[in-house]
């Protein structure tokens, strides 16, 4: 899009985008819907970007805070997600650039995940101010991190990491910032049993969809308990084993039928298109797409597939609000992933809580979680033992090597803060400015934010498989910027 040198075109393009396609009418019209809660994803360069990275800086930012704006009035809570981190955390399209991955995996691997670390923390220090942690409530810490890839133990290590990021800006204890969300990476929740037992506020992140495995030509109406039996004892087993246990992400698609479900160009599983690999023809997704000529039969039984899901899966979020109408012909091509096209069509439920009681009993999980688990007593007090076995960095990282023979930055840099919102209002004959807070939450967090040191050398971050730089720092450089592995300090009780 930067390269796009056409009248209207390059990056303004997108500022066009956030101005026109979520609106203050959207947030009214998700509150009158029943929900409660919005999940919003959120791009590093929403913070910054460094030289030569093609992304449009902080101006994503400035829609984030309407967001906040908008939630406040409608009396919606926001679960933020950082969704795209620098050289891309699985490799997708919507992680920033489709290719390879770049964060704890590959020769950039760590150098990548001390900048998330360091993001992580910038937008920790933001929402925790009490301006805005009653609304932004859950921080999804790095959106589907390809965890097979990358390997359980340096994802722990990460998340371990980023949850004293967190603390530290917010303190510990209920009321202090917000539940930190942890992505599965795709290892399953049961991988997860037991992770930082006594961790002040985490929450597991699961993304349960049926549209991307094997294909089937089975009709919708055969899919009506399948979230009962494939997701409900699966929630209610996490809830008990690990603690809060949400579904950030699900749809209405049991096929990868839709445009750009899969991506741009790549085509479809079900058609026997899609690239890498060799798809069996299962047949033609016109009967999926072409929700205009739906009879009734078809939209009663998504509409049953939906109160399954929300009734099985508890704590969700729906993948997405709104899909765009095509440019090509001027409706929505992937109906089954909108649900505001589905409260207007008749197959998505106008009341969330009509769901209970959709999967009858499948061993639901009894409440309450425990008291540290939202905050209460022994909230904070991870083992020291436990700690010990994540410490931060890694000593290797996947496809890569010895992170003492990587790239790596040092952390001499000035730490970027996040703009509040300006707000004015008038007294008397002279107007005034509401305090909005200044970015950052906790004045002690006084660290500096890691950067590349002068006489060493680094890769493009998102340069997927290739050898580190030899040599990587000149002779005369200084110690190398990746620390011995350490317990850090428990963040503060407030």
């Amino acid at each position: 899009m930067a390269a796009d040198t056409s009248s209207g075109g390059g990056l303004s393009q997108l500022e066009t985008h956030y101005q026109t396609f979520i609106t203050e009418q959207d947030f009214a019209e998700i509150a009158g819907a029943g929900l409660n809660f919005v999940r919003i994803p959120l791009p590093y360069w929403a913070i910054e970007v460094r030289s030569g990275e093609p992304f449009l800086p902080k101006t994503s930012w400035t829609y984030f805070l309407k967001a906040i704006q908008w939630a406040r009035k409608y009396g919606l809570r926001i679960n933020l997600d950082f969704h795209a981190l620098p050289g891309s955390q699985n490799g997708w399209n919507h992680s920033g650039k489709f290719g390879s991955i770049n964060v704890l995996y590959g020769p950039m691997g760590i150098a990548n995940a001390q900048r998330s670390l360091d993001y992580i923390r910038i937008i920790a220090e933001f929402i925790s101010q009490p301006e805005y942690k009653d609304v932004v409530v859950i921080f999804g810490i790095t959106n589907e991190p390809q965890g097979t890839p990358i390997g359980q133990d340096a994802l722990s290590r990460y998340y371990m990491q980023a949850y004293n990021n967190v603390r530290e800006a917010s303190g510990i204890g209920e009321g202090n910032g917000p539940f930190i969300s942890y992505h599965d990476g795709f290892l399953g929740l049961s991988q997860w049993a037991g992770f930082l037992p006594n961790a002040d506020r985490i929450a597991l992140d699961n993304h349960p969809y049926l549209c991307f495995q094997g294909q089937s030509s089975d009709p919708m109406s055969s899919y009506a308990q399948t979230p009962c039996t494939a997701w409900g004892g699966m929630m209610n087993t996490s809830m008990s084993a690990f603690g809060f246990t949400t579904a950030g992400e699900f749809s209405n698609a049991v096929t990868d039928c839709g445009l750009y479900v899969n991506g741009v160009g790549v085509g479809t599983r079900y058609e026997g298109t899609y690239t890498p690999g060799t798809w069996p023809v299962v047949g033609s997704c016109t009967p999926w797409t072409d929700w205009q000529n739906w009879n009734s039969t078809m939209i009663s039984d998504i509409h049953q597939f939906a109160l399954a899901s929300m009734d099985a899966l508890q704590n969700w979020f729906f993948w997405t609000w709104k899909i765009g109408n095509s440019s090509t012909s001027g409706v929505v091509e992937s109906p089954q992933w909108s649900y505001q096209l589905g409260l207007q069509n008749g197959w998505m439920p106008q009341d969330p809580r009509f769901a209970s009681g959709t999967c009858a009993n499948q061993g639901a999980w009894s409440p309450p979680l425990q008291a540290w688990q939202t905050g209460g007593a022994g909230a904070g007090q991870i083992p020291a033992s436990v700690t010990a076995s994540y410490t931060w960095p890694p000593a290797q990282i996947s496809n890569a090597g010895a992170v003492s023979l990587l790239p790596s930055y040092t952390p001499t840099g000035t730490v970027a803060t996040l703009p509040p919102p300006t707000f004015t209002y008038s007294s008397g004959s002279s107007g005034k400015t509401a305090t909005a807070g200044d970015g950052w939450q906790n004045p002690s967090d006084t660290a500096s934010g890691m950067v590349g040191i002068a006489s060493c050398s680094y890769l493009n971050p998102w340069i997927g498989t290739a050898a580190p730089p030899s040599p990587l720092c000149s002779s005369g450089a200084a110690a190398r910027a990746v620390p011995e592995s350490l317990i850090t300090p428990f963040p503060r009780q407030l």
